[in-house]
């Protein structure tokens, strides 16, 4: 049973501020393959940059700014000073479990080995390693964003097809995720439905408080410091 309702999960997201090729603050471009991803940004100020089927847009972010987007939209945060979000994300947290493929230029992403290599964090020196990733990342953001703005959103084919093509063996792995968390609240609240129309109310008598008093520790993330709270 996951902690988190709906069979979603919550992380709280200080966006690096940490200066990119293009001199801009902010975290590393990324996509996910199968997760829509909510930000609540809870202070600061900030950019989402995006690219997708509408091609390229740049989103203003204040407090209480409420924004979220589907699996295919890359995207990348910009940290206009102290950006701090709620992240809500489904499938029980995949996009931090997983579901995710960083921006990197093409020879990266046509050999999962180098492409390993290149997100991987040393566990000696991490913040080094995510800063080394995020300039990478961004770097493949802006060639991607040249590409579209020349040759229309259509030009993020190729890279989709490599972005799918690295996680295809995780797939069992996400589908049981999703089974057991997504899937399942689904299903509990059919049979709910079904019992509160035939006048039962046997699950009331089931209902708890769950509260997570002490939340784990900040580890270094693809867009910032992260601090991601349980699921199960």
């Amino acid at each position: 049973m996951t902690v988190f309702p709906g069979g979603t999960a919550v992380t709280h997201l200080a966006v690096y501020d940490w200066a990119g090729p293009d001199g801009l603050p902010g975290g590393s471009a990324h996509v996910h393959l199968a997760c829509t991803e909510g930000y609540v940004v809870l202070g600061g100020r900030g950019r989402l940059q995006t690219l997708g089927g509408d091609g390229y847009a740049e989103t203003p972010l204040r407090s209480l700014t409420v924004a979220w987007f589907a699996p295919g939209v890359i995207h990348r945060l910009v940290n206009d000073g102290d950006l701090r979000i709620l992240v809500v994300m489904q499938n029980a947290g995949l996009p931090e479990a997983g579901d995710a493929v960083l921006t990197f230029p093409p020879e990266h992403l046509a050999d999962p080995a180098a492409y390993r290599a290149a997100a991987a964090l040393p566990p000696d020196d991490p913040e080094s390693g995510a800063r080394r990733r995020k300039d990478l990342a961004v770097t493949g953001f802006l060639a991607l964003r040249e590409r579209v703005a020349r040759e229309g959103p259509d030009a993020l084919g190729a890279f989709y097809d490599a972005a799918a093509a690295l996680v295809r063996e995780a797939v069992p792995t996400w589908r049981e995720r999703w089974r057991d968390g997504p899937l399942a609240a689904a299903t509990a609240t059919a049979a709910q439905l079904d019992d509160v129309a035939a006048g039962g109310v046997h699950h009331l008598h089931q209902g708890r408080l769950t509260v997570i008093g002490s939340p784990p520790p900040e580890t270094y993330g693809m867009c910032g410091r992260l601090v991601p709270f349980p699921t199960a």
